[in-house]
């Protein structure tokens, strides 16, 4: 039986928001291909790190 935490976890969106937006970001600054996977990466890192020191522990 899944309990309560496991079923409202939204994690997910925040990494994919900063995958998305690190590509789109790269992408538009210098228009290759190769730059928009490292900034897809870029906004990956960044993503796990505001989400597991600014949103940790808060309440949904």
């Amino acid at each position: 039986m899944m309990n309560n935490d496991n079923k409202n976890n939204f994690d997910w969106v925040y990494y994919v928001l900063g995958l998305f937006f690190g590509i789109l970001t790269a992408a538009i600054i210098s228009g290759s291909f190769g730059w928009s996977i490292l900034g897809g990466i870029i906004g990956f890192i960044l993503s796990a790190i505001f989400l597991n020191t600014l949103v940790k522990d808060r309440k949904y």
